[in-house]
């Protein structure tokens, strides 16, 4: 199969032209980058799942608000993010805007950290989906492990990450909508038989924001969210992009924070604002089965439960998407072998970086089955968990490199999206990541000596440092690569980033191959 990756010339075709392998253009609209930003972040599951549990583990009842906030934090922060997509087309997204705004060193320490944080949160995903298919599939009197499930739903998604990307969107599109069908059936069934004799609005009282808890309650909710980005990784196959990926990045959140702050106030509601915390300790994941189910018929169950297995099928085929375009774009631009950067020549999927993916989350799969570890604590929630601080720090970065690039091209955004909604955002996601940080233990439910309240952090400073270390050695080994970091898809010479100087013989040698510019861009 690697003999039929090609190469796609440039449209521009002239010798000064750095990356050629392209992914398929012009494949995406508005609504099906939507689907895949709205999938990553899974509401059914978030619902049925988080929602559930925060309210157990925490015992606050502000969560209603808690979403509206982090809904309100991340669309600031999507102000920036998108204003920079303008600029900057990549499928790299966080590691190529990283790289304009903070350098190509920190750029590749992104990137690094965006693999392990995706592969992660790919590979936790599985050990939910097996548990839940099993449990499924149980309900009707089918015995399967939960290994035998997420191997099947590994090979229908290793398959499908190598097929054109509109397919999976149209895939997505159909679970997505029927989701949130099924999601607002349920709301409105909560509503309409509140537990206490009346609908309370107890849940939504602001004055609750000013509680301890808010901050925990936030590290916990922000998880809920994690993929919408991903809508900025379909930039190269999105119909004009600039418009596009703006427009569905901004309703990915809006649509994931109001599902997810209504469905946590219509369960107050269901349950009454005075016990819900203890339903969602005693009835755990099963909490708003039990709310609907004396109110509806069994087959409305029975698609919340298969709508629920297909929410964590979206998530997984959205998660292998962006992963498989990160390892992409390192490879369009040699910082991973240049065999990375190739694309199939009938349906552009990045094939290479899909397989590598595959083959990843095989060998987790196997590996916590052989250890006989618990698919839904230590595969799902730890990796999840993990996965989602990776994707944090992104944010966190990529915020900071927003603003550097701003004022660098102070006239190129108005001041909102350049300068106010970038810094308000770094600052609030600044908090949120200390918070996470120092409260991950807790989280993750470890004891106060394990190793692993600071070793999954720490994780990640050694994939930073790897990456700023990695850019340093191919800066003076390879300047010509270094020059195209982050550089992506738009098709720039490369001496316009030379830095620092040639040594003399190799000068002569590079410049004689490509040109120097007529104009400079930045």
């Amino acid at each position: 199969m690697l003999t039929e990756l090609h190469s796609r010339p440039s449209s521009s075709g002239g010798p000064g032209d750095i990356i050629s392998q392209t992914l398929a253009s012009n494949r995406l609209g508005v609504s099906s980058v939507v689907f895949f930003g709205v999938a990553g972040a899974a509401p059914l599951t978030v619902i049925i799942g988080a929602i559930s549990t925060i309210y157990a583990v925490v015992g606050n009842t502000a969560l209603p608000l808690v979403y509206i906030v982090v809904a309100a934090i991340l669309s600031i922060f999507t102000v920036g993010f998108v204003a920079m997509s303008r600029h900057i087309v990549n499928s790299g997204a966080f590691y190529s805007y990283i790289s304009h705004g903070l350098g190509r060193e920190l750029g590749i320490a992104g990137a690094l950290v965006a693999l392990g944080a995706y592969s992660t949160m790919q590979a936790g995903l599985f050990g939910l989906f097996g548990v839940v298919s099993s449990d499924v599939l149980g309900a009707v009197g089918l015995n399967a492990s939960w290994v035998a499930c997420a191997l099947v739903a590994w090979v229908f998604v290793a398959i499908m990450g190598m097929l054109w990307v509109d397919l999976s969107g149209k895939v997505l599109g159909v679970l997505l909508v029927a989701e949130i069908a099924v999601v607002l059936v349920y709301d409105l069934v909560m509503v309409a038989n509140p537990g206490d004799g009346s609908i309370s609005v107890a849940t939504l009282n602001p004055n609750q924001l000013l509680t301890p808890e808010v901050v925990a309650m936030m590290v916990l909710a922000i998880g809920g969210f994690t993929g919408f980005e991903a809508t900025v990784v379909l930039s190269e196959e999105a119909k004009d992009p600039k418009k596009t990926i703006t427009r569905a990045t901004h309703l990915a959140v809006l649509l994931a924070g109001l599902m997810c702050a209504l469905s946590a106030w219509a369960m107050s509601v269901g349950a009454g604002a005075g016990r819900i915390v203890a339903d969602a300790r005693t009835q755990e994941t099963n909490l708003v089965f039990s709310l609907v189910g004396p109110h509806v018929p069994d087959i409305m169950i029975t698609m919340g439960y298969l709508l629920f297995m297909t929410s964590i099928f979206a998530a997984l085929l959205a998660f292998h998407a962006a992963v498989s375009r990160y390892q992409f774009a390192l490879g369009r631009e040699r910082i991973l072998p240049s065999r990375w950067g190739y694309t199939h020549p009938r349906t552009g999927a990045p094939v290479v970086g899909s397989i590598t993916q595959s083959v990843l989350s095989l060998a987790v799969i196997l590996g916590y089955w052989a250890a006989g570890a618990d698919p839904l604590v230590q595969l799902f929630g730890y990796l999840t968990s993990v996965g989602g601080l990776g994707v944090l720090i992104l944010m966190w970065a990529t915020s900071a490199a927003v603003i550097a690039f701003f004022l660098r091209h102070p006239h190129r955004e108005n001041m909102w999206r350049s300068k106010v909604a970038p810094i308000t955002a770094f600052f609030l996601l600044s908090v949120i990541l200390f918070a996470t940080v120092v409260g991950l233990g807790d989280i993750l439910g470890l004891a106060d000596d394990s190793i692993f309240n600071w070793a999954f952090s720490a994780g990640y400073g050694v994939l930073a440092l790897l990456g700023i270390l990695w850019a340093a050695i191919v800066r003076y080994s390879r300047p010509d690569v270094y020059a195209a970091i982050g550089r992506g898809v738009d098709n720039r010479a490369v001496p316009e980033y030379l830095e620092p100087p040639l040594p003399h013989s190799h000068a002569m040698a590079f410049q004689s191959h490509y040109p120097a510019p007529t104009s400079s861009r930045d």
